[in-house]
């Protein structure tokens, strides 16, 4: 067999992928157009590691009897009920039995020790584990059913329980993680360990972007009043992990500049950065010709995105644009950047421009003590504000295919954790049982799924693993879990891991 230096400068995508990512030179073409070129570009190390991809790719080629073929395996493998998904992260696990479960059981109960029989051997939180007792206490509000769908929800979320027939609540969500870290690195990422993608990059690399000034993953934060001491949030969190960089997630900032290093530094007028971007750009083709990283060309479209957003991201964040009767939809304090109606206004802009994944994260939510007052706190923050962009979306006919998740890392237990009070108490973190819900992209309205015990303790019917839910996110875009996979390390990485993981279909419209 005769191979020229061709054979070993043609790296179709990432060596540890068999997937294309989508843009770029990446698209199948040979990165290094120019063989005899190339040549003076190379390193000992480069040759020898071109060479051995080359072996490799020629060993391949001849057990195929030739028929190297382009992965496609990430291609819609089914009909995209959605084109894009706004998670409303509420960050410290929100308890279900103040906002969404009515349990009367705990109102009986109110004060009793936790039955050993409803407790099981199961683990629960360290916070609370050396209680003598794990007394079982009652909410402080009012439940009522709303809509024609009769869907329960208590008088802290008014403006929720109003677009109630709009929402499917998944009553019984399960994760084993007990502790904030694992537990939110679960549910961002499908793993509670390691630096794995997060679920907007899986989104971002299966679909890429609907346009080209926006980045295809942002992500959007606030704190609550209800917050005091909380856990931190770090950029893992929205990383791309092992794929490639230009599908980590963009953190839009409420306060200097929206996005860091965007603007041009004193003395740059945008004809210079312009200029500079272009040599960049040539000096970075040249590198990756020699080299093959592909990840040089995804550096190289990073910058020329920055240089789009650098008029885009103005024109986004300019709300003079909106009418007066937005702001009242959304609420006050919707005028003031960085506050979670700020950021789901923020959110209906970022979708109707193409953005692929909105993440928003929202914290306060970790109440251990004074849950009563806390939690209304941090209710009166986010429920007008997250009902009006249901709402908003809707009328403006982007509801049906934007799919919007609420919920938190974990749920809450039915029993009290510390000193309780007739005034006050507080929760437990609770992985085993949990409320979430979803509007719009194809998921019923106005339905409910999954059951809990009365105590809301344990799961009774229909559990939704957090892998299920991925699955069902990816499913509604049009991406088969399965199959949207990253070669990382010998293996085939996917967001649902190895385990099985079901689409949940009895909650598709």
């Amino acid at each position: 067999m005769t191979m020229s230096i061709a054979d070993f400068g043609l790296p179709i995508a990432d060596s540890s992928s068999p997937l294309l990512p989508p843009g770029g030179d990446q698209r199948g073409e040979p990165l290094i157009h120019n063989p005899q070129s190339a040549i003076r570009h190379f390193t000992r190390r480069a040759f020898l590691g071109k060479g051995a991809g080359g072996l490799g790719a020629a060993a391949l080629a001849w057990l195929m009897k030739g028929e190297l073929r382009a992965d496609e395996e990430r291609r819609p493998a089914t009909v995209a009920r959605a084109k894009r998904v706004i998670f409303l992260f509420q960050f410290g696990g929100p308890s279900q039995f103040e906002l969404f479960d009515d349990k009367p059981e705990l109102h009986r109960w109110n004060g009793s020790d936790l039955p050993a029989s409803v407790r099981g051997d199961g683990q629960i939180s360290g916070l609370s584990r050396n209680q003598k007792t794990l007394p079982v206490v009652a909410p402080r509000f009012r439940f009522a059913r709303h809509g024609k769908s009769g869907l329960t929800v208590s008088e802290l979320m008014p403006h929720t329980a109003s677009i109630a027939d709009d929402l499917c609540f998944l009553r019984s969500v399960t994760t084993d993680a007990v502790a904030h870290d694992p537990a939110l690195s679960f549910m961002q990422t499908g793993s509670s360990l390691g630096e794995k993608p997060s679920s907007g990059a899986w989104v971002s690399y299966g679909l890429g972007s609907e346009g080209r000034n926006l980045p295809s993953f942002v992500v959007l934060q606030s704190n609550g009043r209800g917050d005091r001491d909380t856990q931190p949030l770090g950029s893992r969190l929205w990383g791309s992990g092992f794929l490639p960089s230009n599908h980590q997630g963009v953190q839009f900032r409420s306060s200097g500049d929206p996005v860091l290093f965007l603007s041009n530094p004193p003395g740059i007028d945008p004809a210079r950065r312009r200029s500079m971007l272009d040599a960049v750009a040539k000096l970075n083709g040249l590198e990756a010709d020699a080299s093959g990283d592909p990840e040089i060309r995804t550096r190289i479209e990073q910058y020329e995105l920055a240089f789009r957003m650098q008029t885009s991201v103005p024109e986004l964040l300019d709300l003079k644009q909106e009418p007066d009767e937005v702001f009242e939809l959304y609420g006050p304090d919707a005028r003031r950047p960085g506050t979670y109606a700020a950021n789901c206004l923020l959110a209906r802009r970022l979708a109707e421009r193409g953005v692929r994944f909105i993440q928003l994260f929202h914290r306060g939510w970790d109440q251990h003590g004074d849950l009563p007052k806390t939690i209304r706190l941090q209710c009166e923050d986010t429920d007008r504000a997250g009902a009006a962009l249901v709402r908003d979306l809707k009328r403006r006919g982007l509801l049906e295919d934007t799919l919007i998740v609420w919920g938190g890392e974990f749920g809450r237990t039915s029993y009290c954790q510390g000193k309780m009070s007739a005034e006050t108490y507080g929760r437990d973190h609770h992985g085993r049982c949990f409320t979430m819900w979803l509007a719009g992209g194809g998921v019923k309205g106005g339905f409910e799924h999954g059951a809990t015990d009365d105590f809301g303790f344990n799961l009774v019917k229909d559990p939704v693993p957090v892998r299920d839910l991925h699955a069902t996110i990816l499913h509604q875009l049009g991406l088969d879990h399965e199959k949207l996979a990253y070669r990382f390390q010998g293996l085939d990485q996917r967001l649902t891991g190895v385990e099985k993981a079901r689409v949940i279909r009895p909650i598709l419209a």
